[in-house]
C-alpha cells in the first residue's frame, strides 16, 4: 500500500491511505542507512493482520526541511498580522528565501484584517508577485479563498506566534479543533501551542501542517546560503540580473546596478530590497563559502 505520513510521534509513523490513518514502525533498514521517514513523505508500508503497519519504502522527496522534520511541502504559507503582534516584513523575507531554496510556493496570508487590513503588507508582496491574501479567522473573511488556493497540495503554515496559525486552521476545518493561545497584550506575542509536526488531511489530497519551531525553521537553512546565490532567492531581481556593469555586483553600492536603478525606479520595493542588504550581510558573516 503507499500512502503519506501524517504524524511522527515517539517512534511511531501515522499514515495516511484511502481515508484510513495506519500506525505505522519503520524497517530496521532505515537506521542502518541512516535516513528516517518524515511527515509529509510519501511511502510504501504494509500492513499485518492486527491493522499495524511497516514502512517499506520512501519515496523521493521534493525538498526536506531539519526542523521542523517535515518533507514535500509544495506551499509554505506565512501567517502575518498587523496587529498585536505586528508582522515585521524581514520575517516573511527570510522564509521566502527558504521557499526559493526548497523549490515551494510561498503565500502570504494576512490575518485579523476585521482588526487592520494591512494595506501596506499586502502591496509589498502583491507587487513583489506573491501570491497575496487576506483572512479574518474571526469572521471567516478569506477563508474560503485560502482553501481554494491549497487545494492538492502539502502546505506548511509558519508566522511569528499570535498571529492566528491555529485559528485558521481551525477555521479552514472547525474539527481541527486545535488549541489556540491568547495573545500577551503586555509582550504582544502569542504562546505557541503547536508541540508537533502534524499533516491535517482536508480531502482532495490536500495536506496541511501546522509546524512548530519558527525561529528554527529557517536558521539552519539560512547558514547554508552563499551570498553570491542570494540574489537569485528574490524573485524581482532575477530579470535584472545579469544586466549590472560589473559581472560580480553584489547589488549594494556598485555603480552601474540594474537592481538599485531599479529600486529607485520603484520596481523593487525597499523593504525587500532592505531584507536582501540584511541577509546579504548575515550570509557574508558566515563565511560558508570558504569553508567548500
Amino acid at each position: 500500500m503507499e500512502g503519506t505520513i501524517v504524524k511522527a510521534l515517539s517512534g511511531f509513523y501515522y499514515v495516511s491511505c484511502n481515508e484510513q490513518v495506519y500506525e505505522c514502525k519503520a524497517r530496521g533498514k532505515f537506521r542502518l542507512d541512516g535516513t528516517s521517514p518524515l511527515v509529509g513523505d510519501r511511502v510504501s508500508f504494509a500492513v499485518d493482520g492486527n491493522e499495524k503497519g511497516y514502512i517499506e519504502k520512501v519515496f523521493d522527496r521534493k525538498n526536506s526541511f531539519i526542523r521542523p522534520a517535515v518533507a514535500n511541502i509544495d506551499s509554505l504559507v506565512f501567517v502575518a498580522a498587523n496587529t498585536n503582534p505586528i508582522t515585521d516584513p524581514f520575517l516573511i523575507d527570510r522564509v521566502s528565501v527558504i521557499a526559493e531554496e526548497a523549490a515551494c510556493e510561498l503565500v502570504v496570508c494576512i490575518n485579523k484584517i476585521d482588526i487592520d487590513p494591512a494595506d501596506e503588507l499586502y502591496d509589498i508582496y502583491t507587487r513583489s508577485g506573491f501570491k497575496t491574501l487576506r483572512t479574518s479567522a474571526q469572521t471567516g473573511e478569506g477563508i474560503s479563498q485560502l482553501k481554494a488556493e491549497l487545494s492538492g497540495k502539502i502546505c506548511a503554515f509558519t508566522g511569528n506566534s499570535g498571529v492566528g496559525k491555529s485559528s485558521i486552521l481551525n477555521s479552514i476545518v472547525p474539527s481541527f479543533n486545535i488549541e489556540v493561545a491568547a495573545v500577551s497584550a503586555k509582550l504582544g506575542r502569542g504562546k505557541h501551542t503547536t508541540r508537533h509536526v502534524e499533516l491535517y488531511d482536508i480531502g482532495n489530497g490536500t495536506f496541511i501542517a501546522d509546524t512548530p519551531g519558527f525561529a528554527s525553521f529557517e536558521i539552519e537553512m539560512m547558514q547554508t546560503i552563499e551570498k553570491q546565490e542570494l540574489q537569485h532567492d528574490f524573485r524581482e531581481f532575477k530579470k535584472y540580473i545579469g544586466e549590472c556593469r560589473f559581472n560580480d555586483c553584489a547589488h549594494l553600492k556598485e555603480p552601474g546596478c540594474a537592481i538599485t536603478e531599479a529600486l529607485q525606479r520603484g520596481d523593487i520595493m525597499l523593504s525587500r530590497y532592505q531584507s536582501y542588504k540584511r541577509l546579504y550581510e548575515l550570509s557574508a558573516q558566515n563565511n560558508f563559502w570558504e569553508t567548500k
